[in-house]
C-alpha cells in the first residue's frame, strides 16, 4: 500500500509534468525560465511543509496522516489542469507540492514502524522501487498516451487527482498501526510536536545528510526537469526525449533494491552513498557534451541510483542513533527540508544558462552533486555488515 502511494501519488503526478510541459509551454505561451520555476514550485512548497507533515505522522500516525494528504494532494493535483497563465500554474503547482512533500516522509515512517531491525533497509528499497514505478511509467504515458487518449495535458492531470483521491480511500480502510510497536531504539509510539522535534534537532548526523540531501535534489532535479526540453531542442522526437527519461527511471528502479542489500552486505551505508553521487555528478556533467548512442547511455547512468540512494539515506536516518520509528518522520522531515533548498533554486538557475550553451546547465547541476560528496567524510557509518 505505501509502494502504491509513491506511485500513484507521488511519482506519476509529479514526472508527467517534465514531459507535458512542451504542450504546456505552448498552451500558456511559457518561457524556458518560467518553466524551470513553476517546476521549483514543488521543492519550495515542500521546504515549507516537509518537516510538518514528519511531525504530524509521529502526532497521529501514518494512517490517518496519510488518508488526509493523499485526498488533499489529489484536489491540488487537479487544479493545475485550471491554469490558464504562468502565475496560476505556479501557484497550483506550488500547492501540490505543500501535498506532495509530505507524503513520502510518511511512507517510509511505516517501513520504521513495521519493519525495524534487519528488514528496514529492504522495507525501504520496495518502496523507492515503487516511486521508481510511477516515475517510469508517468514519464513514459502522459504525455505521448494519455494526452492524445484524453484530449491534453490538463485531463491527464485531472486523472492523477482522482486516482490520488481514491488512494486515500483506500488508506482509511488498511489496518491501523500498533500503538508499540519494537524497534532497535525501544518502543514507539506517538509523540508530541515538541518533545519530536527538540530531540531530533540534536542530532548532528540528520542535520549532515540532510546537506547532503540537498545537492542531489539540486542535481536530480535541475536535470530532470530540463532533459526533455534539451533532447527536444537538440533534435529528438518527443517519442524519444520522453522514452529516454522513462528508460533512466525504469534503470533507477531496478537498482533500488540491489543498492540497498549491497549496502547491508559492505555494513556500509556511506561506501555505497558516495559512490552512487559520484556516478551521478560524471554522468551529468558529460551530457553536456556527448551526442549520439552514448547520450542514451548517459541519460539512464545520470538517473540510474536516484531511487536507490534515497532508499539507502532515508534507511541511514531513520538508523541514527536517537532517530528510529519513534521520530522517524521529525528527522526524514528536517532532512528533507534542506534537499528542498536545492530543488528550488536549482531549476530557474540552471534553465538560464541555457541561453549561453545548452550544455552548460548539465555542467551547473553536476556541481552541486559533486559538491556534497565532501560530506561524506563527516557522516557516521550507521550500519555493521551482516553475515
Amino acid at each position: 500500500m505505501a509502494a502504491l502511494t509513491h506511485t500513484f501519488v507521488v511519482a506519476m503526478p509529479m514526472m508527467s509534468m517534465p514531459v507535458l510541459f512542451k504542450e504546456i509551454s505552448e498552451d500558456l505561451d511559457l518561457s524556458l525560465v518560467q518553466i524551470g520555476t513553476v517546476w521549483s514550485m514543488i521543492p519550495l512548497a515542500g521546504m515549507f511543509v516537509v518537516l510538518l507533515g514528519g511531525l504530524l505522522g509521529d502526532r497521529f500516525g501514518v494512517k490517518r496522516t496519510l488518508s488526509t494528504i493523499c485526498f488533499l494532494a489529489g484536489l491540488a493535483g487537479a487544479l493545475r489542469g485550471l491554469s490558464d497563465n504562468f502565475t496560476s500554474l505556479a501557484v497550483t503547482m506550488f500547492l501540490f507540492g505543500l501535498l506532495n512533500a509530505s507524503t513520502p516522509i510518511n511512507v517510509h515512517k511505516v517501513a520504521g514502524i513495521w519493519f525495524p531491525g534487519r528488514r528496514l533497509g529492504l522495507a525501504n528499497g520496495i518502496l523507492s522501487l515503487g516511486m521508481g514505478l510511477g516515475f517510469t511509467v508517468g514519464a513514459m504515458i502522459s504525455a505521448t498516451i494519455l494526452s492524445p487518449l484524453l484530449g491534453g495535458w490538463r485531463n491527464v492531470l485531472f486523472l492523477y487527482g482522482a486516482v490520488s483521491i481514491g488512494i486515500s480511500v483506500l488508506w482509511l480502510l488498511t489496518r491501523s498501526e500498533p500503538s508499540r510497536v519494537e524497534s532497535p531504539t525501544g518502543y514507539v509510539s506517538t509523540v508530541p510536536f515538541r518533545r519530536a522535534l527538540s530531540r531530533v534537532v540534536r542530532i548532528r548526523g540528520v542535520w549532515l545528510l540532510g546537506l547532503i540531501l540537498l545537492g542531489r535534489m539540486a542535481c536530480s532535479t535541475g536535470m530532470i526537469g530540463y532533459l526533455p526540453l534539451y533532447l527536444r531542442e537538440i533534435g529528438w522526437t518527443a517519442a524519444s526525449a520522453d522514452g529516454a527519461l522513462a528508460a533512466s527511471n525504469s534503470a533507477s528502479m531496478m537498482v533500488a533494491i540491489p543498492m540497498v542489500l549491497l549496502s547491508d552486505r559492505l555494513g556500509s551505508r556511506k561506501v555505497v552513498l558516495f559512490g552512487a553521487m559520484l556516478v551521478t555528478a560524471i554522468s551529468v556533467a558529460l551530457l553536456s557534451v556527448v551526442g549520439g548512442a552514448m547520450l542514451w547511455v548517459l541519460v539512464i547512468m545520470a538517473n540510474i541510483t536516484r531511487d536507490g540512494f534515497m532508499a539507502v539515506i532515508i534507511t541511514m536516518i531513520t538508523e541514527k542513533e536517537g532517530v528510529g520509528a519513534m521520530y522517524a518522520g521529525t528527522a526524514l522531515g528536517l532532512a528533507m527540508t534542506f534537499s528542498r533548498v536545492g530543488g528550488i533554486v536549482s531549476p530557474p538557475l540552471g534553465n538560464s544558462l541555457a541561453g549561453i550553451n545548452l550544455g552548460l546547465p548539465f555542467i551547473f547541476w553536476a556541481g552541486w552533486a559533486a559538491a556534497s560528496l565532501f560530506g561524506f567524510y563527516f557522516v557516521k557509518e550507521t550500519v555493521q555488515k551482516q553475515r
